[in-house]
């Protein structure tokens, strides 16, 4: 399936900052929130499967990830981009809706879980745990530490941008082929990636994520704040094979006293970081039943 060929476009806005989407069906909103190194079409087998159910399924480009959605004062710490999903929600005139994020993605829609929980009726996060205590707890696992050696090579300006870029972006293809074991990607998947990246200020603008997570205040967060609640019924997800965040890190780090209102933990097996795209008939189950699960309590 070509993405391009599939779904309505639209454009969301937060100030001056303009987000493109795709989207699909009519009914209560779910929101979907890409990751690195990834684009708003990381969830175009999602979509479908959403809308079907009697949802409309929308995926937005994160903050960076285009020319208009590159802030003039460079904030991409993860509580300045929850505030871009809720004005989303606001534009949209949607009171609650249930929110999924991939990645970057996930930890975007944890912090926007906590901030404002009374804007969602559930969460679902895949491939990345709860990102205060992966900050706080992940990186001292050697086996995380020696996965994560990417997040302190992006914090080097200029080297790594130049590093990532040369040879048609072949770095990006060797974290997707490490991060996602023996599982290769329909070609078209990673040269729509690439195209994005390549946009003006885009490449650096998502290398940013990776230098807000480990500035010094983030850093030096006290335990008390790495370890805030979510507070929105949670469906988390992690790949068997995943090599960029380990299964066995994902499910030790994902714990129930983090998410008051409910967890549920699947491990995905056969599958690698974009477990979503690489067993989407799997994951999209867990999601359609945990949508109508949530449906069915509401009522």
């Amino acid at each position: 399936m070509r993405p391009e060929q599939a779904f309505d476009r639209t454009v969301f806005q937060h100030g001056d900052l303009r987000f493109s989407a795709r989207e699909m069906g009519e009914g209560p909103v779910v929101l979907c929130l890409h990751g690195f190194p990834d684009n708003l079409d990381s969830f175009r087998y999602q979509l479908p499967a959403i809308a079907k159910i009697g949802y409309r399924g929308i995926s937005m480009a994160l903050r960076g990830y285009e020319p208009g959605s590159i802030p003039a004062n460079g904030d991409y710490t993860v509580g300045a981009i929850a505030t871009d999903v809720i004005a989303v929600l606001d534009q949209l005139g949607c009171d609650k809706a249930h929110l999924i994020g991939h990645d970057w993605g996930a930890a975007v829609a944890y912090t926007a879980a906590a901030a404002a929980p009374e804007r969602f009726e559930s969460l679902i996060a895949m491939a990345v745990p709860h990102p205060g205590r992966f900050a706080r707890e992940g990186l001292r696992i050697p086996r995380q530490l020696k996965n994560s050696w990417y997040m302190g090579f992006f914090n080097i300006p200029w080297l790594s941008d130049w590093a990532v870029r040369r040879r048609d972006y072949a770095f990006i293809q060797k974290l997707w082929r490490d991060w996602s074991p023996g599982w290769t990607p329909e070609a078209h998947v990673l040269e729509g990636v690439i195209r994005s990246l390549s946009q003006p200020g885009v490449l650096s603008a998502s290398l940013g994520y990776y230098r807000a997570a480990l500035s010094l205040q983030a850093l030096t967060m006290r335990a008390d704040d790495a370890h805030y609640p979510v507070p929105v019924a949670t469906l988390a997800l992690t790949g068997e094979l995943d090599g960029c965040i380990d299964s066995g890190v994902f499910e030790a780090l994902t714990e129930s006293e983090d998410f008051p209102r409910g967890l549920k933990l699947e491990r995905v097996v056969g599958a690698g970081h974009f477990l979503h795209q690489e067993r989407p008939e799997v994951v999209n189950e867990l999601i359609i039943q945990w949508l109508l699960n949530r449906h069915a309590m509401l009522d």
